[in-house]
């Protein structure tokens, strides 16, 4: 099994992007380079990484992926308020 994650961007207009990956670091800086135009993070740079979480499994980071994706903006605000609480 390959380690995987589901994260939340913060995006430049105040919106949330989220993800996951089997590579962290490299998709950040996709998503910083702006690889691809057409993506949604592309014209809300500058992005700032505001939630990880390391998972098992790729199909473990889609299925938080999806769950986070369902909540309410101020939901994953409040995710990532104390995951942020969480690492100081």
């Amino acid at each position: 099994m390959k380690k995987s994650w589901s994260y939340i961007l913060e995006c430049s207009d105040g919106s949330y992007y989220t993800g996951a990956t089997t590579n962290i670091g490299r998709r950040i800086w996709q998503h910083h380079s702006g690889k691809h135009q057409k993506s949604y993070t592309y014209k809300r740079r500058p992005l700032r990484l505001v939630y990880w979480c390391e998972h098992k499994c790729f199909p473990a980071a889609l299925l938080n992926e999806k769950k986070i994706k369902r909540l309410s903006k101020a939901a994953k605000k409040a995710l990532v308020d104390l995951h942020e609480k969480q690492l100081k």
